[in-house]
């Protein structure tokens, strides 16, 4: 076999091998935030019949350990038979976790925000076909010092019934990684501070069961219907990959 044709046939593998690692490196960024899940959600108010609405979070994130920042999908979802109508998705952070920019959302007058909060976004969706699911890129930073929790009440659109609430539910880390680059948080669990001697969490934010908005503000809940908070201890430890 001439030389010119062993150097082709060895310019095409390559070829095939730059792709085939191009598709796997896409597909693994698009699955760093692991499936979807509803872990600390629970229906509230009765939804319209046949509209059954929920929310998803990713089962982990990644924070910067130099910047603080994250990244966060937050998916709101229609599992009914019927469209939903217009609704709204509330992005809102507590603790060290805190919201910088929902796209294709508007921030929360901090006077409207639900108390014990620090940030949050509105999202309003004209209508929510039956089996779709819309979702939003969320731009946060979190403080590895503290905890952190993340809430998505699910609304009527003028916030007077409140259908689906997921949280405020914890991302966190039982290992810390100060000296890494970055610090994978799990949904569900308690953070452990990466501050020496940090061995009990600083208490921050409030302990109560009712999430009210600021009096100038919808409610978030409607009469005579207790906020929702997610409670669950710990799960068993993951294993990071």
């Amino acid at each position: 076999m001439s030389s010119r044709r062993m150097t082709t046939i060895a310019g095409s593998l390559v070829t095939a091998s730059f792709s085939a690692v191009m598709v796997l490196s896409a597909t693994a960024a698009a699955e760093d935030q692991g499936p979807g899940s509803s872990k600390g959600g629970k229906a509230v108010d009765a939804a319209p019949a046949g509209v059954k609405l929920t929310t998803l979070l990713p089962e982990k994130i990644s924070v910067d350990n130099s910047s603080q920042e994250t990244e966060i999908t937050a998916t709101a979802k229609n599992e009914g038979t019927k469209d939903s109508g217009q609704i709204r998705l509330w992005v809102v952070g507590f603790d060290g976790l805190t919201v910088k920019n929902v796209q294709g959302c508007s921030p929360i007058d901090e006077k409207n925000l639900p108390e014990g909060s620090n940030s949050g976004f509105s999202c309003p969706i004209d209508n929510l076909a039956a089996g779709q699911s819309k979702s939003y890129a969320v731009d946060a930073t979190f403080d590895r010092s503290k905890t952190g929790k993340i809430c998505l009440p699910v609304q009527t659109s003028d916030g007077k019934k409140t259908f689906w609430q997921q949280g405020p539910v914890p991302f966190g880390t039982t290992n810390p990684s100060p000296n890494a680059p970055a610090t994978p948080l799990l949904l569900g669990t308690d953070n452990k501070p990466v501050a020496p001697g940090g061995d009990e969490l600083p208490k921050t934010g409030i302990e109560r069961d009712v999430l009210p908005l600021g009096a100038a503000g919808a409610a978030l809940m409607a009469a005579g219907v207790a906020g929702l908070w997610w409670s669950q201890r710990r799960p068993a430890r993951q294993q990071e990959s």
